[in-house]
């Protein structure tokens, strides 16, 4: 029985030594698991790699980097595990829209495996399985949003990308760590309407501005219409405020001038020879009006006795005495009662 035992381990050794066996035999699969090493019971794991080995067909254990010890025939190294960030290349797919518009996106997914136990026997092909995964959840993203929103959001959209691939791959000992969009093209007549709408909100725009512009020039060009009448009107109010004040000026240097010369003639006629002296003054002003009656107007009046200087000096004197005379105190008195 030992015999066979051994003719039969030895059969297994030789199978070994000539096939050499992969976790996935595809060539991009490649990338996760290099070939699986033979057990020479001193083996050297290298630095970022799990190496999942079974006994007798079962689960044994991980095995860490560096030097480890395998019982040959009954160990084997089933699985190689890269524990390094993968980059798998999401190939284009198309997805509808919410507003029912076909698009054609791609992406590219950035995970590593944290659990190599998880991720040798938790899924048959990790690759295959998140390229599917990632996929199905952006044509599930992609329906919940509008075009307009998949080119304003990809920010939200890949986190979203994220979180729904986690979800899923937990069991699988696989973490994304995140998810770029590459790519998104839209049908010709889709591209075309946006370009144009995109060309009318630029005009819109352009008209806008030159409205607030031009609004902005008439505000400013009336308010400054506004500042030049006030203006105006304040420099003709102290124009007509200063022309008052010196007109009130004249008028009262006038008066004091009349005044002084009303006293002076009065305490001239009051001295001797006044009335003489009054007398003379009229007659010379008689003269001059006489003089220039004819000068100013084509039509003159003259009084009857125009040859008659003496009388006329006589009538002005008499006149004159009549009103420097004193009025009586009764009727002084009257008039203060009144």
């Amino acid at each position: 029985m030992l015999r066979t035992l051994c003719q039969a381990g030895g059969a297994v050794f030789k199978n070994s030594q000539r096939t050499v066996p992969r976790l996935w035999p595809t060539p991009v699969q490649q990338r996760w698991a290099s070939r699986l090493p033979m057990n020479t019971v001193v083996l050297f794991v290298p630095q970022q790699e799990a190496w999942v080995v079974q006994r007798m067909g079962r689960f044994h254990r991980i095995l860490e980097p560096g030097l480890n010890f395998l019982i040959p025939i009954l160990d084997q190294v089933r699985y190689v595990q890269s524990l390094k960030e993968i980059v798998i290349d999401i190939p284009e797919q198309s997805a509808v829209s919410q507003d029912n518009v076909t698009l054609q996106i791609d992406g590219v997914l950035f995970l590593r495996i944290l659990d190599p136990f998880k991720a040798s026997y938790g899924v048959e092909d990790p690759e295959y399985a998140v390229t599917q995964l990632a996929q199905t959840t952006m044509r599930s993203e992609l329906g919940k949003l509008t075009l307009d929103k998949v080119f304003r959001e990809r920010e939200s959209l890949n986190s979203n990308m994220v979180h729904s691939i986690n979800q899923a791959s937990d069991d699988w000992g696989i973490r994304c760590l995140r998810y770029e969009i590459k790519d998104i093209q839209v049908p010709p007549r889709v591209k075309d309407s946006m370009q144009m709408q995109v060309e009318a909100e630029r005009k819109k725009r352009a008209t806008v501005l030159e409205s607030e512009g031009t609004r902005e020039a008439d505000i400013n060009i009336a308010e400054g219409r506004k500042q030049s009448q006030i203006l105006a009107s304040e420099g003709e109010k102290a124009e007509q405020i200063n022309k008052a004040a010196g007109e009130a000026q004249a008028v009262l240097a006038k008066a004091e001038a009349k005044s002084k010369a009303i006293r002076l003639l009065s305490d001239a006629l009051a001295e001797q020879n006044g009335s003489a002296a009054a007398s003379l003054s009229v007659a010379e002003q008689y003269v001059s009006a006489f003089s220039n009656l004819a000068k100013e107007s084509n039509t003159v009046l003259l009084p009857s006795n125009t040859g008659d200087v003496s009388g006329m000096v006589t009538q002005a004197m008499s006149i004159y005495s009549r009103l420097a005379q004193p009025r009586p105190k009764v009727e002084s008195v009257k008039l203060e009662k009144e």
